[in-house]
């Protein structure tokens, strides 16, 4: 009588990633990655270890910072790093009302008040950060409304960046994220690492297949302030195999986000 066998054991997230890669490179194609990080404000230990693993594995990083607290001594500290910097709306301060969803720039005031403080962050962090402020805008909670979304250029604003691929509606042109680590509903802390993966290998097929825009980034979203160790371990295990795979390609600050003025 036969002995009954196990089947095999599906492939871990790690070995998916690693195979979907490869596909890319049987294509002869680039899968490209880009990498942002939110709220930040202030040098720290959060803030050091993060530029630290970029430094490690030789990577840029667009820090989303908010404008209304944004401290002098974070430009001192990141001199002589790769980091650039984004705006992050302005002030992180949600005015939606009671019952729905967080949101800075929604259409909740008017379009005219909401222009004017992302004008005054975006000259805050020129100020601040000179040549490494890009004109980009992170809205806080990736979240904008439709009338504001429009009418980003007038505010010297030429990119978008939220979450999920992005769309064909009207406005800045969007380099979205994708993946984000942190359970951010069940307890902020390291989502695990198949639930990590899983974004970025539905945006990676999806991108191969021609079913989201092939030609967008697939973009990493961190919080520094927020990671615990887990999820540290977690980037710094990511950077390290996409690194080492050919397929895998970064493009610089300048490519995505426009030569510097």
């Amino acid at each position: 009588m036969p002995i009954p066998t196990q089947p095999p054991a599906p492939p871990d997230s790690w070995t998916e990633l690693r195979a979907e890669l490869d596909r890319w490179a049987a294509l002869g194609r680039h899968a490209t990655f880009w990498w942002r990080d939110d709220d930040a404000v202030a040098p720290g230990p959060a803030l050091d270890r993060l530029l630290a693993l970029a430094g490690r594995h030789g990577r840029w990083v667009a820090l989303a910072v908010i404008p209304a607290g944004a401290e002098p001594a974070l430009a001192d500290r990141l001199a002589g790093t790769p980091a650039v910097v984004i705006q992050h709306g302005w002030a992180h301060r949600s005015h939606a009302p009671a019952g729905e969803k967080t949101a800075e720039l929604g259409d909740h005031r008017p379009t005219e008040t909401v222009l004017a403080e992302l004008t005054a962050g975006r000259e805050r962090l020129e100020a601040l950060f000179g040549d490494r402020f890009r004109p980009v805008l992170a809205p806080p909670w990736n979240r904008i409304g439709p009338q504001t979304r429009t009418r980003l250029g007038e505010v010297g604003l030429n990119i978008l960046s939220g979450f999920g691929a992005r769309d064909a509606a009207v406005g800045a042109a969007q380099l979205n994220t994708h993946a984000d680590p942190i359970d951010w509903r069940g307890g902020r802390g390291f989502a695990g690492i198949d639930r990590a993966l899983a974004p970025i290998l539905r945006h990676l097929a999806d991108r191969r297949s021609g079913a989201v825009d092939p030609a967008e980034p697939t973009g990493l979203l961190t919080h520094h302030l927020a990671h615990d160790d887990e999820g540290w371990i977690f980037l710094d295990g990511l950077l390290s195999t996409l690194a080492r795979h050919p397929a895998v390609a970064w493009p610089d600050a300048d490519s995505l986000f426009g030569a510097r003025t």
